[in-house]
């Protein structure tokens, strides 16, 4: 459905902030708080002008009673000037997510219900809940490491446990990237 796809919003700089539905970016445009940026040549349209540009063909649309609209894949807000916070929020979601679903002991990929979140210093000893001291594991090096140190079970992290880089409100997969994004998104 065309009104679910992903919009990447900036603000007024220019600076990515979000990734909204076209359905909202369409009411951000209808109430002049965003334009519509065209991909072509970065030219900003209010929704009006947006919805007299012609529709191309592949580009998704929306049909109103009386008119079609072309999707806009980018906005951009005419009044927001703030960055948001570059946080991410320590969470089990996201340590999956930074740790791309994988054992960080022998580098499988068995599946959500086979990882689980260890603590490289266990907690029995003092570890923290922490970006730095949590990392998947599969049940099978969690078992084995147990309530010892990684270099006490025999085991190696693959890498160093750290906290992530990436922006919570793009978060957004590489298959939900839109190639019209590239030029605004940082590269990963």
């Amino acid at each position: 459905m065309a009104l679910a796809d992903a919009t990447l919003v900036l603000n007024r700089n220019w600076i990515p902030v979000n990734v909204t539905s076209v359905r909202h970016a369409l009411v951000l445009m209808y109430q002049t708080i965003a334009r519509a940026v065209d991909p072509t040549d970065y030219s900003t349209h209010s929704f009006w002008s947006w919805a007299d540009r012609s529709i191309l063909p592949g580009h998704s649309y929306v049909q109103t009673t009386t008119f079609r609209i072309r999707c806009p894949d980018i906005v951009v807000l005419s009044a927001y000037a703030q960055i948001p916070a570059q946080h991410v929020a320590f969470s089990r979601r996201n340590i999956y997510r930074r740790d791309n679903y994988t054992c960080q002991y022998c580098g499988e990929q068995p599946g959500v219900s086979k990882l689980s979140v260890d603590h490289v210093m266990p907690r029995s000893r003092g570890g923290p809940s922490t970006w730095e001291n949590c990392v998947l594991a599969c049940l099978t090096c969690n078992r084995r490491k147990g309530a010892r140190t990684p270099r006490e079970a025999g085991l190696q992290l693959r890498s160093r446990p750290r906290r992530p880089l990436w922006h919570p409100r793009l978060l957004v997969g590489m298959h939900q990237r839109k190639e019209s994004w590239q030029h605004f998104l940082l590269r990963d």
